[in-house]
Protein backbone atom coordinates (compact mmCIF):
# COMPACT_ATOMS: atom_id res chain seq x y z
CA UNK A 1 0.00 0.00 0.00
CA UNK A 2 1.49 3.46 -0.72
CA UNK A 3 2.13 6.43 1.80
CA UNK A 4 -0.92 8.70 1.59
CA UNK A 5 -0.22 12.33 2.46
CA UNK A 6 -3.93 13.43 4.13
CA UNK A 7 -2.93 17.00 3.78
CA UNK A 8 -2.31 17.28 0.17
CA UNK A 9 -5.48 14.55 -0.39
CA UNK A 10 -7.45 17.27 2.09
CA UNK A 11 -6.63 19.68 -0.59
CA UNK A 12 -7.48 17.88 -3.77
CA UNK A 13 -10.72 17.54 -2.37
CA UNK A 14 -10.35 13.68 -0.37
CA UNK A 15 -12.65 13.38 2.48
CA UNK A 16 -12.92 9.74 3.01
CA UNK A 17 -13.85 8.72 -0.29
CA UNK A 18 -16.37 11.01 -0.43
CA UNK A 19 -16.10 14.38 -2.20
CA UNK A 20 -18.29 16.88 -1.64
CA UNK A 21 -19.29 19.49 -4.25
CA UNK A 22 -18.32 23.14 -3.40
CA UNK A 23 -21.46 24.67 -5.68
CA UNK A 24 -24.59 23.56 -3.76
CA UNK A 25 -26.11 24.97 -6.99
CA UNK A 26 -25.62 21.77 -8.61
CA UNK A 27 -27.15 19.47 -6.06
CA UNK A 28 -30.80 18.92 -6.70
CA UNK A 29 -33.10 19.16 -3.51
CA UNK A 30 -35.16 16.42 -3.05
CA UNK A 31 -36.77 17.53 0.17
CA UNK A 32 -40.27 15.84 0.76
CA UNK A 33 -39.39 12.99 -2.10
CA UNK A 34 -36.77 10.92 -0.02
CA UNK A 35 -38.97 8.33 1.76
CA UNK A 36 -38.00 5.01 3.57
CA UNK A 37 -40.46 1.70 2.99
CA UNK A 38 -40.32 -0.82 4.99
CA UNK A 39 -39.48 -3.48 2.32
CA UNK A 40 -36.96 -4.12 -0.16
CA UNK A 41 -37.05 -3.14 -3.89
CA UNK A 42 -35.04 -5.31 -6.26
CA UNK A 43 -34.99 -2.47 -8.90
CA UNK A 44 -32.14 -0.17 -9.67
CA UNK A 45 -33.09 2.03 -12.93
CA UNK A 46 -36.27 5.08 -13.46
CA UNK A 47 -39.42 4.27 -12.73
CA UNK A 48 -42.83 6.42 -13.03
CA UNK A 49 -43.21 6.04 -9.35
CA UNK A 50 -45.43 8.90 -8.51
CA UNK A 51 -47.72 7.36 -10.94
CA UNK A 52 -48.63 4.65 -8.59
CA UNK A 53 -47.08 6.01 -4.83
CA UNK A 54 -49.64 8.54 -3.99
CA UNK A 55 -49.48 9.69 -0.48
CA UNK A 56 -51.85 11.68 1.49
CA UNK A 57 -52.39 13.12 4.64
CA UNK A 58 -54.71 11.32 7.14
CA UNK A 59 -55.66 14.27 9.65
CA UNK A 60 -54.15 13.08 12.59
CA UNK A 61 -51.27 14.21 14.39
CA UNK A 62 -48.39 12.57 16.19
CA UNK A 63 -46.36 14.68 18.54
CA UNK A 64 -47.12 17.45 16.05
CA UNK A 65 -45.90 15.74 12.90
CA UNK A 66 -49.01 15.00 10.70
CA UNK A 67 -49.65 11.27 9.43
CA UNK A 68 -49.40 10.07 5.91
CA UNK A 69 -51.41 7.52 4.04
CA UNK A 70 -50.07 5.46 1.13
CA UNK A 71 -50.60 2.12 -0.87
CA UNK A 72 -47.55 0.31 -2.04
CA UNK A 73 -48.61 -3.50 -3.64
CA UNK A 74 -51.83 -3.59 -2.40
CA UNK A 75 -50.84 -3.06 1.71
CA UNK A 76 -51.30 0.34 3.05
CA UNK A 77 -48.71 2.47 4.67
CA UNK A 78 -48.92 5.23 7.01
CA UNK A 79 -45.56 7.35 7.88
CA UNK A 80 -44.44 10.72 9.07
CA UNK A 81 -42.45 13.40 7.32
CA UNK A 82 -39.82 14.12 9.91
CA UNK A 83 -37.40 17.00 9.80
CA UNK A 84 -33.81 16.73 10.00
CA UNK A 85 -32.52 18.02 12.95
CA UNK A 86 -31.01 21.60 13.15
CA UNK A 87 -28.01 21.79 11.78
CA UNK A 88 -28.17 18.89 10.06
CA UNK A 89 -28.95 17.95 6.38
CA UNK A 90 -29.03 14.86 4.30
CA UNK A 91 -26.90 13.62 1.28
CA UNK A 92 -27.73 11.19 -1.66
CA UNK A 93 -24.36 9.90 -2.65
CA UNK A 94 -23.62 7.87 -5.84
CA UNK A 95 -21.10 6.28 -7.11
CA UNK A 96 -18.10 8.76 -8.72
CA UNK A 97 -17.46 7.94 -12.52
CA UNK A 98 -14.45 7.13 -13.67
CA UNK A 99 -13.15 10.15 -16.17
CA UNK A 100 -10.32 7.74 -17.96
CA UNK A 101 -7.55 9.20 -15.33
CA UNK A 102 -4.71 6.79 -15.07
CA UNK A 103 -4.15 5.31 -11.51
CA UNK A 104 -2.33 7.88 -9.26
CA UNK A 105 -0.04 5.77 -6.81
CA UNK A 106 0.31 8.29 -4.34
CA UNK A 107 -3.21 7.96 -3.48
CA UNK A 108 -5.40 4.74 -2.37
CA UNK A 109 -8.29 6.29 -4.15
CA UNK A 110 -9.92 3.22 -5.48
CA UNK A 111 -13.15 4.37 -8.48
CA UNK A 112 -15.14 1.07 -6.19
CA UNK A 113 -14.92 3.91 -2.83
CA UNK A 114 -15.30 6.75 -4.56
CA UNK A 115 -18.61 8.80 -4.07
CA UNK A 116 -19.82 11.80 -4.99
CA UNK A 117 -22.75 13.99 -3.43
CA UNK A 118 -26.24 13.83 -5.99
CA UNK A 119 -28.48 15.60 -3.90
CA UNK A 120 -29.64 16.80 -0.74
CA UNK A 121 -32.73 16.97 1.70
CA UNK A 122 -33.75 18.26 4.69
CA UNK A 123 -36.85 15.76 5.76
CA UNK A 124 -37.24 12.02 5.28
CA UNK A 125 -40.91 10.51 5.01
CA UNK A 126 -41.23 6.83 6.60
CA UNK A 127 -43.73 4.31 6.72
CA UNK A 128 -45.04 1.13 8.34
CA UNK A 129 -47.38 -1.11 7.47
CA UNK A 130 -48.48 -3.06 10.19
CA UNK A 131 -48.53 -0.32 12.59
CA UNK A 132 -49.60 3.50 12.88
CA UNK A 133 -46.19 5.83 13.60
CA UNK A 134 -44.82 6.55 16.89
CA UNK A 135 -42.40 7.51 19.19
CA UNK A 136 -41.60 3.71 19.62
CA UNK A 137 -40.58 3.52 16.57
CA UNK A 138 -36.71 2.29 15.53
CA UNK A 139 -36.73 5.01 12.93
CA UNK A 140 -37.71 7.54 14.83
CA UNK A 141 -35.81 6.48 17.85
CA UNK A 142 -32.45 6.96 15.95
CA UNK A 143 -32.65 10.36 16.22
CA UNK A 144 -31.72 10.62 19.65
CA UNK A 145 -28.27 10.00 19.05
CA UNK A 146 -28.43 13.51 17.93
CA UNK A 147 -28.35 15.13 20.56
CA UNK A 148 -26.05 12.89 21.88
CA UNK A 149 -23.47 13.42 19.18
CA UNK A 150 -24.01 17.45 19.54
CA UNK A 151 -23.39 16.49 23.63
CA UNK A 152 -19.98 14.88 22.96
CA UNK A 153 -18.79 17.11 20.49
CA UNK A 154 -19.52 20.12 22.38
CA UNK A 155 -16.85 22.40 23.30
CA UNK A 156 -15.90 22.38 27.21
CA UNK A 157 -15.46 25.48 28.88
CA UNK A 158 -13.66 26.24 31.90
CA UNK A 159 -16.37 26.48 33.75
CA UNK A 160 -17.84 23.30 32.53
CA UNK A 161 -14.73 21.75 34.53
CA UNK A 162 -15.24 23.77 37.21
CA UNK A 163 -18.42 22.58 38.13
CA UNK A 164 -17.61 19.19 38.01
CA UNK A 165 -14.88 19.21 40.36
CA UNK A 166 -16.27 21.11 43.17
CA UNK A 167 -18.39 18.45 44.56
CA UNK A 168 -20.72 20.92 45.71
CA UNK A 169 -17.92 22.70 48.36
CA UNK A 170 -17.12 25.36 46.56
CA UNK A 171 -13.41 24.14 46.43
CA UNK A 172 -11.99 22.14 43.56
CA UNK A 173 -10.22 18.96 44.68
Amino acid sequence: MAEMDLSENTKKGFNGGIEFRSNEDTLADLTSQIHQLPCCVKHNGPCAVSHYFKPKKTGVQVDGLDVEEAFFRGRKLEGLRVPAPDGYEGYVLGKKKNQGKGKDLDTCDDDSNSWETCASFRNITYWNHDSFPSQNDAFLRCFHWFSVADALHKPVSAEDIVGTTTHGSGKVE
